[in-house]
């Protein structure tokens, strides 16, 4: 049995892990989540090989873009939280990408049609109208988003009981992404299993994800967390599920 030292150690090395970048791994063999059916990355990449230029909004550390074997011509990043920018510099050196600081909410920092392809992974929020207005005629929009209420256990764990999720129905980026001039050609939604195997893990992620419990610190949660430790001591992981929607559209 774990002792109450233990606990502590848990949150408290939790709390001192670096949290730059968009990469996961320091979860490894503590929390697991299951990946959307579609294979977002493989999707990027095959477009990627056929793009002319492109854009990728939100990059966090890069670690998608990374990954593609054949990038284009012009491969341009935008990422708006300051620590992640030199984190993917230093990742998309590999591929030719430019990362571009940008101002959460600003403008795109980019010429009207500059773009032939736009990707977006897990956009805070994702500006359809300055979406279409860098796309090219003929160009596309592909883009894996966070679906409403994700992670709605672990919110509540620490929250207490929620109202229903009002924002980030699929639906309403289906409406969005029509009313700023572009043509949905596939949208898929899915939910995803995540299991978390001790305290440690839920607090990283909380620092990680910081709009799960927007003003999340240890100290203010700490009998939430040592709430959850026990009960995880006591039932078993902690199960809560992730909602992802993929879209894609067209600029006529």
């Amino acid at each position: 049995m774990e002792t109450e030292r233990d606990v502590e150690d848990l949150i408290a090395e939790a709390a001192a892990a670096p949290v730059d970048g968009w990469g996961f791994d320091w979860l490894a063999g503590r929390a697991t989540e299951e990946r959307p059916p579609w294979g977002y990355a493989r999707l990027v990449a095959d477009r990627m090989a056929h793009a002319d230029a492109a854009l990728d909004v939100d990059t966090g550390g890069g670690e998608v873009l990374a990954e593609v074997p054949r990038p284009p011509r012009l491969l341009t990043a935008t990422e708006g939280w300051p620590p992640n920018v030199e984190v993917a510099r230093r990742t998309l050196r590999r591929v030719g990408a430019t990362v571009v600081a940008v101002t959460p909410g600003a403008p795109l920092p980019f010429r009207d049609a500059s773009f032939d392809l736009v990707v977006s992974r897990h956009p805070v929020n994702t500006d359809w109208a300055e979406t279409a207005r860098v796309l090219r005629p003929g160009g596309t929009f592909l883009s894996q988003q966070i679906g409403p209420g994700t992670m709605r256990e672990v919110s509540e764990a620490m929250l207490g009981p929620l109202p229903p999720a009002t924002q980030r129905h699929p639906e309403q980026a289906v409406g969005a992404a029509r009313a700023a001039g572009l043509t949905v050609v596939d949208l898929r939604r899915v939910t995803l299993r995540a299991v978390f195997h001790d305290v440690g893990a839920v607090v990283w992620f909380l620092r990680k994800v910081i709009w799960t419990v927007p003003d999340f610190t240890v100290d203010r949660y700490r009998p939430q967390l040592r709430a959850l430790h026990g009960r995880i001591t006591t039932e078993g992981p902690f199960v809560a599920h992730a909602q992802r929607f993929l879209i894609e559209a067209i600029h006529a």
